[in-house]
């Protein structure tokens, strides 16, 4: 049987995963149509609500609230949801919303870190990988692609994207879209360069790192303006960095940082 504190209060609606290596801990509440599945290590004074499933393996620490309806004028009430991925670890007094309209969902992926006091607003896509330093604040629809790093307190404007490998300095303002493989840092951000030893620790050869660099080049050091570095970007052989770039570019709604 899955280990419940006594002190836990849970609603009849919540599916629990019996598994004995699911924990719930003390003065927690979990009501509404919750599902957490097996091995999911709840602390105490936890506060899980809504239409939320939370994947196996998960770890969520002191005082998190998840699932909580979102900040937003425009929420009316209705079936809006937050879905967890597997294996990831939401630390203490983190919050996460739902999505704001009905039928609309907060996503977040596999292997994430999700470190103290972030908030992740309704309609966050959060991929797999990401860490979220302490504070990190998100409005309604960011997205963060895989293998993003978020530093400590930055604020991210909503419906902005940071691309994959991408890591944002602390205390940063992000106001739009931060490309794929960049290190950007500033009030607002911007790029500095590419996120070389980032892109070296997740294992990435020296060569496409180098190749990372020459479309970094064009972009930001070519005096192009965007759609001319886009054009000059798809002269090149279609490797897999230069598709996500130019595919990036292509799908950002509010520009990307320069």
């Amino acid at each position: 049987m899955a280990k419940i504190h006594p002190t836990a209060i849970i609603s009849p609606d919540v599916f629990i995963d019996p598994d004995e290596s699911t924990e719930i801990g003390p003065y927690t509440i979990i009501e509404g149509n919750v599902t957490i599945h097996k091995g999911c290590r709840i602390g105490p004074y936890v506060h899980i609500q809504g239409y939320t499933e939370i994947g196996a393996g998960c770890r969520i620490l002191t005082g998190a609230i998840i699932g909580s309806i979102p900040q937003d004028l425009k929420y009316k009430g209705g079936k809006t949801y937050l879905k967890i991925g597997e294996r990831n670890t939401i630390r203490e007094f983190v919050t996460i919303n739902t999505g704001t309209s009905e039928g609309e969902s907060t996503i977040i992926g596999n292997n994430n870190l999700i470190m103290a006091y972030v908030h992740i607003a309704h309609n966050c896509v959060i991929g797999n990988s990401v860490i979220i330093a302490n504070g990190g604040t998100l409005a309604g629809h960011v997205v963060i692609d895989d293998f993003a790093i978020i530093g400590g307190l930055v604020g991210i404007h909503q419906f902005c994207r940071v691309g994959r490998y991408s890591i944002i300095g602390g205390c940063s303002k992000i106001t739009k879209d931060i490309v794929p493989f960049v290190i950007a840092d500033g009030h607002p951000a911007v790029p500095h360069g590419v996120n070389k030893i980032g892109l070296k620790r997740k294992g990435i050869p020296p060569e496409k790192i180098a190749h990372i660099e020459e479309i970094y080049k064009i972009l930001f050091r070519s005096g192009l303006n965007v759609s001319e570095a886009v054009v000059e970007l798809e002269k090149m052989e279609r490797t897999e960095e230069v598709v996500c770039m130019v595919d990036f570019i292509k799908n950002s709604s509010r520009g990307i940082a320069r």
